[in-house]
């Protein structure tokens, strides 16, 4: 992994050999973003599955999953990745433990380019929505460092340029982590894609100034009725859109949209070290013993985001009647057939 805690000034990969370390790595953030939390969190499944005896292997399987399950609460991406897993194993139990951990890796690597394939053609769907000489405004990293390669929000813009677009993005620094400022200025510089750092309170202004054409964000969950629980700070920017005329998009490959959860109401919120806020790049900057909070997330209600960009294509208002549809439009994977045909026999 890219340890994206040490971003920009140092370029540093760990290597890891122990499903625990990539559980820790992805709790202390050497990697994060949704998207590329799922794939490493299939990964380290099919590296812990090295582990698995002859004797019990459902129960050290299962082990495996729940170190995984407790490391992020909030990106739904994380507990699909798992479930995708969970079903390999389960139709495979039976079978010998090489030849399960060896159709674990291959759903691990499925899982990884499939991200990337989906990613691209998210954002070609995206694209659409830019026009040329367009400022985008963004928060946190929805880029490649935040899924398996192309990105989500940085993917739309990738895309356009791609298309022959001119483009530019403003980059909010998003405290506390400053995603924004450590790692989406320097992917996009290191593409070189125009962009301009902003801190978080600047938005609003530029905004008033007319500097803004639309904001893009990614997110880590998405309830089914289009409610989007991104990185903290974003519901500001969707309010600040909203007073401005400017379109908000939300970019959303489907697996981190959760259709068992019926509102934002009902997304866990991760609460993060208070050290985040008090310190800044090892050097504290507040009272000691001061009273601190740190959710990493909020909630944007659906009412505020003017659409969202999926694989499938791209939901607008009412977002929670058009989102399912997207779902319900596309014909069904060969694994979901043969689920479906699994059922209906359970049935007869």
């Amino acid at each position: 992994m890219l340890d994206q805690r040490v971003l920009p000034t140092r370029e540093v990969y760990r290597v890891y050999r122990d499903y625990r370390e990539v559980a820790r790595a992805i709790k202390d953030m050497v990697i994060r973003g949704a998207p590329a939390i799922g794939v490493a969190a299939a990964m380290g499944i099919a590296l812990g599955a090295r582990t698995l005896r002859a004797a019990d292997p459902a129960r050290d399987f299962e082990r495996l999953c729940r170190a995984f399950a407790s490391t992020r609460p909030t990106a739904v991406n994380l507990f699909w990745a798992i479930q995708r897993m969970r079903r390999v194993f389960t139709r495979n139990r039976h079978r010998s433990p090489d030849t399960i951990r060896t159709l674990l890796e291959r759903e691990a690597l499925a899982i990884h380019d499939e991200d990337v394939a989906t990613n691209r053609t998210l954002g070609m769907h995206g694209a659409a929505l830019l026009e040329d000489g367009a400022t985008v405004l963004t928060h946190c990293n929805a880029g490649a460092l935040a899924t398996a390669g192309f990105g989500t929000a940085l993917a739309v813009v990738r895309a356009a340029i791609d298309a022959g677009k001119r483009i530019q993005v403003i980059a909010c620094e998003t405290r506390p982590f400053l995603q924004g400022a450590r790692l989406t200025a320097w992917e996009l510089k290191k593409d070189r894609i125009p962009v301009t750092l902003i801190t978080d309170n600047m938005a609003g202004h530029l905004m008033q100034r007319e500097r803004v054409s639309c904001v893009i964000v990614g997110t880590d969950r998405t309830a089914a009725n289009g409610d989007v629980a991104n990185k903290i700070g974003t519901y500001p920017l969707a309010v600040l859109a909203h007073r401005h005329a400017i379109p908000f998009y939300v970019a959303a490959p489907l697996s981190s949209i959760d259709f068992g959860c019926p509102n934002g109401d009902k997304i866990p919120i991760e609460e993060r070290p208070v050290r985040e806020v008090t310190h800044v790049l090892g050097r504290q900057i507040a009272p000691s013993g001061i009273r601190v909070l740190n959710p990493a997330f909020d909630v944007t209600p659906n009412e505020l985001v003017t659409a969202i960009v999926t694989e499938r294509g791209i939901a607008r208002q009412p977002l929670g009647r058009t989102l399912p549809r997207l779902v319900e439009g596309a014909p069904a994977k060969p694994e979901r057939k043969a689920e479906a045909r699994r059922m209906r026999a359970r049935r007869r």
